[in-house]
């Protein structure tokens, strides 16, 4: 059934009464706290059509209606405008971002600034190698046979790794191998990097050969089968703010499903660039998240996504300001990696 301007205006006022106040909303309130322009009676009955239709449903006897998934769904689809943040919550992005010194504290404070500005549980994955190109390589002589190999990507993520080497290093020969591996390897995308990184090896000198072996089996680790991507997590306690509807009841499965960095992972990966995804009860794939709602978007310099970011929350949730908070710190991130 489709349904007309005037149930839909309904839908949208049971949303938004029931989100600001946790409690079932019933046509007396509506008519109380918004201009409808009809009589209660024709509200009572749009809301036994929207109840019919599976958009409203009815928690327990003698009490108002609260929105289903399918409420929501449509809600955000066809009823939420999203406004723009005002210049105050830009600068105050601006203002929490500004001090960052590396790419850790990028991390750490964007997760801080989405929990708090949209009161959820906040997700960010660091920018993920395979999506990541080498900047810099740098080896770092810790003895005659050791040296500490640095990779810093285009993302600002750093790895080090330890090197044995097979021998004492001659004089000038860290200096050379570093010269050759970011020859071959500065600017490239990690995941190209394996036959490059065979190459090194082929067309060294012959009396460099063993210890271009030994760097490139390390290099091949840090490089391509570094396969583990890092998250933080910020704000699980703002879980415990929500009403006895929230979560249906229990948060226990939300909390398992939060220990588990591959289910996080799923939820804020694989977003297009200036994208933002919406998943809402059971769009979930997530058995243990069919009560939750996730909002993320993918974020990185330019059009290129080298991460994503998210918050989750109940399904009550504010989807308009979450969803602006959401594009706003993602965009402001990328910009952030594309300035460094």
């Amino acid at each position: 059934m489709s349904l007309d301007d005037r149930k839909l205006e309904v839908l949208r006022a049971i949303v938004e009464d029931y989100v600001e106040t946790q409690e079932p909303v019933g046509s007396k309130a509506l008519v109380d706290r918004h201009k409808l322009g009809v009589s209660p009676a024709t509200v009572r009955n749009d809301m036994a059509v929207l109840e019919e239709e599976g958009y409203i449903r009815q928690p327990h006897t003698s009490a108002g209606r609260v929105p289903t998934d399918a409420g929501y769904r449509l809600f955000v689809d066809r009823l939420t405008k999203i406004k723009p943040l005002s210049p105050a919550e830009r600068r105050a992005i601006e203002r929490f971002m500004v001090g960052a010194v590396d790419l850790d504290d990028v991390v750490h404070r964007t997760v801080r600034l989405l929990a708090q500005l949209t009161r959820q549980v906040a997700v960010v994955q660091y920018p993920s190698l395979s999506r990541s190109a080498v900047r810099h390589l740098e080896l770092v002589p810790i003895s005659t046979t050791r040296l500490m190999l640095v990779m810093i990507t285009d993302t600002g993520r750093v790895e080090q790794r330890l090197v044995e080497m097979p021998g004492p290093l001659a004089d000038g020969e860290v200096w050379e191998l570093r010269l050759r591996v970011n020859e071959k390897l500065a600017g490239q995308r990690l995941a190209d990097t394996p036959p490059l990184v065979q190459k090194l090896v082929e067309e060294c000198a012959i009396e460099r050969r063993a210890s271009m072996t030994c760097l490139a089996s390390i290099l091949l680790e840090t490089l391509v089968e570094r396969s583990e991507e890092r998250l933080a997590l910020a704000g699980t306690a703002n879980l415990t703010r929500g009403g006895v509807l929230d979560f249906q009841g229990t948060l226990r499965p939300v909390l398992e499903a939060l220990e588990e960095e591959v289910i996080l992972l799923k939820l804020i990966g694989d977003l297009e660039p200036r994208t933002t995804r919406v998943l809402i009860g059971d769009e979930n794939q997530i058995d243990n998240l069919r009560s939750a709602s996730v909002v993320s978007s993918g974020y990185g310099p330019g059009t290129t996504i080298v991460g994503g970011l998210g918050v989750l929350g109940p399904t009550r949730m504010d989807y308009p300001g979450t969803i602006a908070t959401v594009r706003a710190v993602a965009r402001y991130v990328g910009d952030l990696l594309a300035q460094n």
